[in-house]
């Protein structure tokens, strides 16, 4: 049914994507999908990496991790953006279409009053691409 899946991460607050995690490595063992790992970042020096190239090297160590923790094969996607917080989206949608994913697998917070307003990620991420997206709360 999935043959890739595609995980966005945000490295700075890992300890709290333990489920999604989970359940896209279950995801993962069931259907022998591929795994990527994707995380977006700045051009400008940050506490993940004083450049693009330190925080990838960050990325692919969390991802193979992973692969190592659930005992499949994983790949990275660093995304380089201006703004992360406002190219967010665009970046997951392109990373979604380049990854050539099915299956989208990420963390959600529990909806709020500004979700009425302004559309949580995962919400564009299934709007705005082919991909389905499970959204894992907790």
């Amino acid at each position: 049914m999935f043959t890739k899946i595609l995980v966005p991460v945000d490295l700075a607050h890992a300890d709290k994507l333990s489920r999604a995690l989970d359940a896209a490595a279950d995801f993962a063992l069931h259907y022998k999908a591929a795994v990527t790992y994707v995380g977006v970042t700045a051009e400008t020096p940050g506490s993940l990496g004083h450049n693009p190239k330190e925080y990838a090297e960050r990325l692919a160590q969390f991802a193979q991790e992973q692969g190592k923790r659930h005992g499949f094969e994983v790949e990275t996607r660093a995304v380089v953006s201006h703004d992360p917080a406002v190219d967010l989206d665009k970046s997951l949608a392109r990373a979604v279409k380049e990854a050539g994913a099915d299956l989208v697998v990420m963390a959600t917070h529990v909806p709020n009053v500004a979700d009425h307003f302004w559309p949580s990620h995962g919400g564009k991420l299934a709007s705005h691409t082919d991909a389905s997206v499970f959204l894992v709360r907790g």
